[in-house]
């Protein structure tokens, strides 16, 4: 990374901890860790890296029997009415370390046997999958304040879809590693082979979706994650030779998605600014005073940011608007409500799966389960637009959605990021509705889709899921939002 991209975002990283935005300080803490000699460069693309290298397939281990054995009969605290499977292991994705990645799977209430499958990536890197994904976003259950049961989510991904959240890379939530130094060793390129590696054991597993239409979603640093996995399953579709799994891979949605370092950095302030978290005059002497394109920053860039932060004060940078938890303590109450997210739902989802009877149901080892952890990070693209790009001319469809009140990867950063492909628009900027309201906004590119989620923040299903479920039906049916 460039020493001056490196400066400003210890600055960023100082507010992000100051406002206890849990995912954003790990995406935060990763920029500042980078060091140029890890990064793959905006000239190289994935397809070029991966050629270069002696094609092997993934080695798939025996599964028989392991669907049924990883069949949840209940989860503690469940409600009544589940109407679905629930599924949830380990698959190995390298025996000899003993590398394994955790799942959890949902399967639809109804349509099971024809919805799409999709797989859910949290990002960070280093956040949980399952704790966030399933439990606090787009899964079938919410965590009550009690930290004890559980509430429905009426408007769970899995209404018209199969969904895999995937705990990765090695070291995040329950996944883990018998070879202590894979800890120290994650990076872009082996977490997309660990999750490919990881796909074609749990078809095996679950035979009956090896056909299935395959779609990757996630947010935030999946932004890296997401294009990255595509394209290597689209590289070893090609090169297959033997009897491994084609998969159907049919598209990819990603949220808030961190898909260019240096774009990052003015959507940030443009988007803090014009949401009337800072000065004019603050804002003025930040464009003047830091220059993105340098590799070096002055002192007087240093002093602006630094008074930005400090004129912002202790937000949710998740989301400009919403409260922050300021009592992050178990209640009594078991009467939540997926319409409101409590912002000390990480407190609750983190007692709840540190329950010796959760993970037993589970089927995990015993351990400490926590949200997010700092991962020593190897290699890292600065610029994964050229994947993208590469995807679409594929004829994988690609979506990116933004939640307009984030500030941890800003609306406006997506829009530079998209703006610098120079795409033709084939369908104009138009609002897209749900319940006779304005869900939020969508453009169309040839090749890619950008949809705005009105009034939700980085973790869109969560502070707006009726939306996001509607995006995502969508984006799987291959149709735009309905316009009226």
């Amino acid at each position: 990374m460039h020493n001056k991209l490196v400066q400003l975002l210890n600055l960023l990283l100082l507010f992000s901890t100051l406002c206890n935005a849990n995912q954003a300080n790990y995406l935060h803490k990763l920029l500042k860790s980078r060091r140029s000699n890890s990064r793959i460069s905006d000239s190289d693309t994935w397809s070029q890296l991966h050629e270069e290298r002696e094609y092997s397939p993934a080695l798939l281990a025996p599964q028989d029997g392991l669907m049924q054995a990883d069949r949840i009969v209940e989860l503690p605290g469940q409600p009544d009415d589940v109407d679905f499977d629930q599924y949830s292991g380990y698959v190995t994705v390298d025996p000899t370390a003993g590398r394994a990645l955790f799942y959890y799977f949902v399967e639809s209430p109804t349509n099971s046997s024809t919805n799409p499958l999709v797989l859910w990536l949290n990002g960070g890197p280093g956040c949980s999958s399952f704790g966030f994904g399933a439990m606090e976003e787009l899964g079938p259950f919410r965590v009550n304040s009690d930290g004890k049961t559980l509430f429905r989510n009426n408007y769970a991904w899995n209404n018209v879809a199969n969904v895999i959240f995937l705990e990765s890379p090695v070291g995040v939530g329950f996944s883990y590693s018998n070879t202590s130094a894979d800890y120290g060793s994650n990076g872009d390129s082996r977490t997309a082979v660990d999750a490919y590696t990881f796909l074609v054991n749990w078809l095996e597993r679950f035979p009956q979706y090896k056909t299935r239409d395959f779609f990757i979603t996630g947010e935030s640093y999946a932004g890296h994650y997401a294009p990255q996995l595509a394209n290597t399953i689209l590289l070893n579709n090609k090169k297959n030779n033997t009897n491994q799994t084609v998969i159907n891979l049919k598209g990819v949605a990603i949220g808030n998605a961190w898909i260019d370092d240096t774009i990052m950095l003015p959507g940030y302030f443009d988007h803090v600014w014009t949401h009337a978290l800072n000065s004019d005059g603050t804002h003025e002497d930040i464009l003047k005073f830091c220059n993105f394109e340098n590799d070096s920053v002055s002192d007087e860039c240093r002093v602006f940011v630094d008074k930005s932060n400090g004129e912002m004060g202790n937000i949710e940078i998740n989301n400009i608007y919403a409260p922050i938890c300021l009592n992050p303590v178990l209640k009594n109450s078991s009467t939540g409500s997926v319409n409101f997210f409590d912002p000390c739902s990480d407190t609750y989802v983190e007692y709840y799966l540190n329950t010796a009877r959760v993970q037993n149901a589970l089927h995990v080892k015993p351990t400490t389960w926590v949200g997010c952890k700092f991962l020593n990070w190897t290699d890292a693209q600065i610029n994964v637009l050229p994947m993208i790009e590469s995807l679409m001319a594929s004829d994988i469809s690609v979506w990116l959605y933004s939640g307009d009140i984030d500030i941890n990867v800003p609306v406006t950063s997506t829009r530079y990021a998209i703006n610098s492909l120079k795409l033709p628009v084939e369908t104009p900027w138009r609002p897209w509705y749900l319940d006779n309201e304005v869900g939020g906004y969508v453009e169309g590119y040839k090749g890619l889709t950008f949809v705005t989620v009105r009034g939700a923040g980085h973790l869109v299903p969560s502070y707006q899921p009726q939306r996001a479920l509607s995006v995502i039906s969508s984006f799987l049916q291959g149709i735009l939002p309905p316009s009226s």
